[in-house]
């Protein structure tokens, strides 16, 4: 299976929180996008592995996603080696997507700059046929993404470009909120995080509003990205 769009994140609600609304939106348009989670978040304050597994599950049936995996990696020591590359490669040539998305450049979580380094690093060494990679028994080929781009995570950075998700919100809140042992419940016994509070809950509505505001929309989600950003018109730009 051909996808579109492979989103790769270094933990289970990664993708959701970055970028969830603009995968709802391309899924609305008939694009396929599969999911690729480095690590099981083993290490995450609350709630288990067993458990993100399955509110991952659930996320992804939300979304409608044509895929999703896990490469298993260890959460918080996993490191940007030969071994992780080429993990990640044989996934890229296997589904073959036209965009990546991957974690932010830099921010809070070390594993988000890693998993966003690793990502990037796969992405362009997929694309050198004298890597030689086998999957179900077969010889892959080369395949190299047309465009890498990085969604905006913990830290607020400056966007290089920022998607119209307008309508799509909901179904990126109804995501995210689909991982309960990680976000904001007024009935638990289970330690606060930075991202357990009513407030970090709040931030993902007023992010997007704020982002929208900006563009002028009502909501939007915001990328960097590793070269510049081309137009084929001075019309393509909203």
């Amino acid at each position: 299976m051909k996808l579109d769009i492979l989103a790769i994140g270094a933990h289970p609600d990664d993708i959701e929180l970055g970028c969830g609304a603009t995968i709802a939106k391309e899924i609305s348009n008939g694009k396929k996008v599969g999911v690729l989670d480095l690590t099981r978040g083993e290490l995450g304050t609350r709630g288990s592995a067993e458990i993100r597994s399955a509110e991952a599950e659930k996320s992804a049936q939300i979304l409608g996603l044509s895929m999703r995996r896990n490469l298993e990696l260890p959460d918080g020591f996993f490191s940007n080696n030969k071994a992780s590359q080429l993990e990640i490669i044989k996934i890229i040539r296997e589904y073959q997507p036209e965009i990546v998305l991957c974690n932010a450049i830099d921010d809070r979580h070390i594993d988000h700059g890693k998993g966003s380094k690793l990502t990037s690093d796969a992405c362009f060494l997929s694309g050198l046929p004298k890597i030689e990679t086998i999957s179900k028994g077969q010889n892959q080929k080369a395949w190299r993404p047309k465009h890498v781009y990085h969604y905006i995570q913990w830290k607020n950075s400056t966007p290089d470009f920022v998607v119209d998700v307008t309508g799509f919100l909901p179904k990126k809140l109804e995501a995210v909120l689909a991982y309960d042992s990680q976000f904001h419940r007024k009935e638990t016994n289970e330690p606060s995080t930075p991202i357990s509070s009513e407030n970090f809950k709040d931030s993902i509505t007023y992010r997007a509003q704020d982002l929208g505001r900006l563009i002028g929309t009502e909501h939007g989600e915001g990328f960097n990205v590793e070269r510049f950003v081309a137009v084929r018109s001075l019309y393509d730009l909203i």
